[in-house]
């Protein structure tokens, strides 16, 4: 097969064409389709109240997220923006990751079984899908073996990282786009149909900006590293691509704009966008390139957790077999101008990972890392540095699958040499991968939603205002968004879990809403389980609050410290609670002026 890289006037001899689907094809797709359903299998047996542990509150987020875009499309309302949550000033979905590009398409079975299924799928089909993009790159444009882009796929879609955001993120594993991304431009500055390609292109970048942006970027960010390698590697082909390249990415820059100017400008410029996410310093220590992930055959939790911000942030975890493989290959693999390009973009993306200083296993060596000159700008002021090393996944892919071609293609003609040759290297590749193959993502069996929700018992204490939960809805406490789908979103909300602007001046962003007074008071008794003794400045502060929220009701549901925040209520108020169908309430309508 003639290299994907290769430009198309130097073809000699005529690719054999394969066949665009086959039964060996089928067969590695349903392979990826049941490790994924083993990953998930805790959450497909239990899909009425299964919550997976490590996504703290993502996974409340994440069905709201669902939901709500299931409501606004059946509803024909615009799905860019709700006031479900954060009433009365609402969320700007399309800056919150939404994932339009998923739950609109799903937004039928989302109606019919709820978002926690369309979670599941969205989660599965993100890890199978991407291991089946990467095999069908792989197998159409770079190897001939067929076992060898199931190698290269397979990683591509269950590398370390891949599992931990697999916990609570599927904007970072449904990544089944971005391989055509990559192909198509590969395809334009060849030159062979570059409007054709161009076009496709655009929409395929378009669709991409729907699933998830920062992927995009990261992949963009590897995939020139990779074009950069070539043009110095290979200049006079290079100069021959210009043409092409600029008709097809011009073309697809337009149709992209096009499809996605409206949608963009609301992110960045519509009601309650922000200017920027601030992380702080999250660049990997370079022990996070050589550990075990948590959710890994070798891993060590203890381990893990010591090199990564959460158990969804483990965004290297490589192990060190594989990282000493790869800089076999690498030497082993130079000629070859694919994997020569693949070889660099993945230490420069491993490289960037470090953040602005390089640490050594919790060392800080002082020297700066590249990351540095790029920490400021625009969009990379936004990005988790970390996440840097999530480009080297599909650059081991290639490595792994081109490798393994290669050892395929030059055994010896003679049967048993073949085939001890072939199983020795297949050894290898397991001794290498075997330890970061995953494991079941733990799953355990959230509380149950009060009656209060389910029996529609809320109606009788909601109007035209809110629900404000004790404590406040945000992002260490986001039950109240299983509440509110559990009632069919009949009701908005105070504060919750969502990225938002610190202010109406202030745009940088945050997780949750700005603090007001209550929301502190009830979130540190909530902590601590100290009752306070409560002042007049916070039952004037509490009434300011019911106000601006336009509150109709105050609801306690079970929760830690429970006592504490029913009598810091009670004192607020200076009214006992209620209880009513599993849940302590307040009916506040007066005390707002409603």
């Amino acid at each position: 097969m003639t290299s994907l890289l290769e430009a198309p006037e130097a073809v000699q001899v005529a690719e054999p064409k394969r066949p665009r689907w086959t039964r060996g094809d089928a067969l590695v797709v349903l392979c990826y389709l049941a490790v994924a359903f083993v990953v998930y299998g805790g959450l497909w047996t239990n899909l009425n109240s299964g919550y997976l542990y490590n996504s703290a509150q993502d996974q409340n987020m994440w069905e709201w997220f669902f939901a709500v875009t299931a409501h606004s499309v059946w509803h024909l309302e615009n799905p860019l923006g709700s006031t479900l949550q954060n009433f009365p000033a609402g969320v700007n979905l399309m800056a919150n990751t939404a994932m339009f590009g998923l739950g609109i398409p799903l937004s039928p079975i989302t109606l019919l079984f709820g978002p926690t299924v369309t979670w599941a799928i969205a989660l599965t089909g993100g890890l199978a899908g991407t291991a089946t993009a990467w095999y069908w790159v792989f197998s159409r444009t770079v190897v001939r073996s067929r076992l060898a882009a199931a190698i290269g796929g397979a990683f591509c879609g269950f590398a370390p990282a891949m599992i931990s955001h697999g916990n609570a993120h599927p904007n970072f594993v449904g990544l089944f786009v971005l391989p055509f991304i990559v192909l198509k431009l590969v395809r334009v500055a060849q030159g062979r149909r570059p409007v054709r390609d161009g076009v496709i292109l655009g929409l395929l970048i378009a669709y991409q900006v729907y699933l998830g942006e920062e992927p995009l970027l990261i992949t963009m960010m590897g995939f020139a590293v990779f074009a950069l390698t070539f043009v110095v590697s290979r200049p006079r082909e290079a100069v021959k691509m210009i043409r092409p390249t600029v008709i097809g990415a011009g073309l697809a820059a337009v149709i992209t704009l096009a499809l996605t100017i409206y949608p963009l400008w609301w992110q960045f410029f519509g009601p309650q966008s922000y200017r920027t996410l601030e992380h702080g310093a999250v660049g990997n220590d370079t022990a996070a390139l050589t550990r075990f992930a948590t959710e890994s055959i070798a891993g060590n939790p203890a381990a893990a957790a010591d090199v990564s911000m959460n158990r969804t942030e483990e965004n290297a975890f490589f192990g060190w077999p594989l990282i000493v493989f790869m800089v076999v290959l690498t030497v082993w693999l130079w000629r070859d101008i694919v994997a020569r390009c693949a070889a660099i973009a993945m230490l420069a993306l491993a490289w960037l990972s470090l953040g602005v200083q390089i640490t050594v296993a919790h060392h800080e060596t002082g020297l700066p890392g590249p990351w540095k000159l790029l920490a400021k700008l625009p969009l990379f002021d936004s990005l988790l540095e970390s996440r840097l090393a999530m480009a080297c996944i599909p650059a081991v892919g290639v490595l792994l699958a081109i490798a393994t071609d290669k050892v395929f293609a030059s055994v010896p003609p003679v049967r048993q040499q073949q085939f001890s040759a072939r199983w020795l290297w297949l050894g290898v590749v397991a001794a290498v991968l075997v330890p970061i193959a995953p494991t079941p993502l733990d799953t355990f069996t959230r509380p149950a939603t009060p009656a209060f929700f389910t029996d529609g018992t809320w109606r009788r204490f909601v109007g035209s205002g809110s629900l404000v939960a004790v404590p406040l809805s945000s992002p260490g406490d986001a039950r109240a968004l299983t509440w509110q789908i559990k009632a069919d979103l009949g009701f908005p909300i105070a504060d919750g879990y969502f990225v938002g602007p610190s202010g109406p001046v202030d745009k940088r962003g945050r997780y949750g809403a700005p603090d007001r007074p209550t929301a502190s008071l009830l979130n540190k008794v909530r902590e601590t389980g100290d009752v306070p003794d409560v002042t007049d400045r916070q039952r004037a502060d509490l009434l300011a609050d019911l106000k601006y929220w336009h509150a109709d009701v105050m609801v306690l549901a079970p929760v830690t410290n429970q006592q504490a925040l029913q009598s810091t209520v009670e004192l607020l108020l200076r009214t006992p609670a209620t209880y009513v169908d599993g849940v302590w309430l307040w009916d506040v309508r007066s005390l707002r002026g409603a």
